[in-house]
């Protein structure tokens, strides 16, 4: 039985190499991946909004409120106890949304990339 709290966790641990794929590759473009529905819906704990989220990083945190979905919450710490992740988050802020299709979707934003390319060309 889970527990209330981090009920997503280990589902979010399972999806963890194709999420860190996912974010390197959205340095080039926006990326998407489907993910299994009944996995979800066997936690069960479903909020108001489903299981929709859309979660915002910036320096490894989330920029956005996210108190309310457990889903984001645990997502975004399997990502901060990864080193991948965490590395990938300190360099870039990311998008990271799934909708109601249970499709993940992963967009790097453009202002954190321009604003590191400039750092680097200043030095």
């Amino acid at each position: 039985m889970y527990m209330e709290s981090n009920v997503y966790f280990s589902l979010w641990s399972k999806y963890r190499p194709a999420i860190l794929q996912l974010m390197k590759a959205s340095a080039n473009e926006a990326q998407q991946y489907q993910l299994s529905a009944h996995e979800f819906k066997a936690v069960g704990d479903k909020t108001k909004s489903g299981y929709t989220f859309l979660l915002e990083t910036l320096d490894g945190k989330a920029s956005n409120n996210v108190a309310g979905s457990a889903v984001a919450r645990d997502l975004l710490l399997v990502l901060q106890q990864s080193k991948t992740g965490t590395l990938l988050m300190g360099e870039a802020s990311y998008q990271l949304r799934l909708d109601k299709q249970f499709v993940f979707h992963v967009t790097r934003k453009p202002e954190a990339v321009e604003a590191s390319s400039e750092a680097s060309t200043l030095s």
